[in-house]
């Protein structure tokens, strides 16, 4: 029995890893997005 407490918490720690990578990237792509916005904004804002 112990050895599936062992696997139950190493599918949690994993789960949880990826869980965490994903937010990250999202958050990261996020901040991307709002930098490019500002880009476009300013670089409208020249040509006209």
């Amino acid at each position: 029995m112990k050895n599936y407490d062992f696997l139950f918490w190493a599918y949690n720690v994993i789960w949880i890893g990826l869980a965490a990578y994903i937010f990250f990237v999202f958050a990261r792509v996020r901040r991307v997005d709002r930098r490019l916005d500002n880009v476009e904004r300013s670089l409208g804002k020249k040509q006209d």
